[in-house]
């Protein structure tokens, strides 16, 4: 069963139509106590990293995530923000993130962003694999992904990158440690790709 996990960020019924067209198991989370019931865990985000980080402190499901993802060894996907906060911390917020992948958040350099100078990074790009993955077997990459953001997720070692996409410089669009994942881009709102990616979660 997919635990879908809601800490007040946004985006949580688009990826739940999607399971529940396609007849995948899942259950919407809040309470703490209630990961267990979960096979693997997404954190979907919309929003500010600090304010992300604050509400899962403050609800104590940072302290359950830390155990089902690092003791128990769940496999979990984060989206946007939810990637971001896999990281150690960000260049938008104070808090220490969950510090699942090494690495920091970082803000786009706008003095490179020749063509399209300005922020958020919003609209459809195409993200290039660098490792082949379960997760992102039979994707159309011509197609791309869906986005909205201004900070970017930098590891600290190219080996967790797991695909790449190009907004004035090269950055990781896509990560991964072991069974931790995150994508920058909405698979919610990228059409066919987005069913697929959440698809191939759901069966890894």
């Amino acid at each position: 069963m997919i635990g879908i996990v809601n800490y007040g960020s946004g985006n949580i019924q688009a990826i739940a139509n999607i399971y529940n067209r396609q007849n995948i198991p899942f259950e919407v989370i809040e309470n703490p106590n209630d990961l267990n019931k979960a096979d693997k865990l997404i954190l979907p985000g919309v929003g500010a990293f600090d304010a992300t980080m604050s509400q899962l402190e403050t609800s104590g499901l940072k302290a359950a995530l830390d155990d089902e993802v690092l003791v128990k060894r769940k496999p979990v996907m984060g989206v946007c923000v939810g990637m971001q906060i896999l990281a150690e911390s960000s260049e938008e917020g104070n808090l220490p993130g969950l510090g699942w992948i090494k690495g920091k958040v970082k803000k786009f350099d706008i003095s490179k962003l020749n063509e399209k100078p300005y922020l958020p990074h919003m609209g459809w790009n195409t993200v290039e694999s660098t490792v082949d993955h379960p997760l992102f077997h039979q994707l159309d990459h011509e197609l791309g992904f869906y986005f909205v953001h201004s900070y970017y997720f930098e590891p600290s070692q190219d080996s967790d990158i797991l695909g790449t996409s190009h907004y004035g410089e090269i950055f990781a669009s896509a990560v991964f440690h072991d069974h931790i994942f995150g994508m920058q881009f909405h698979p919610e709102k990228s059409h066919s790709n987005g069913v697929q990616l959440l698809s191939n979660f759901a069966k890894l």
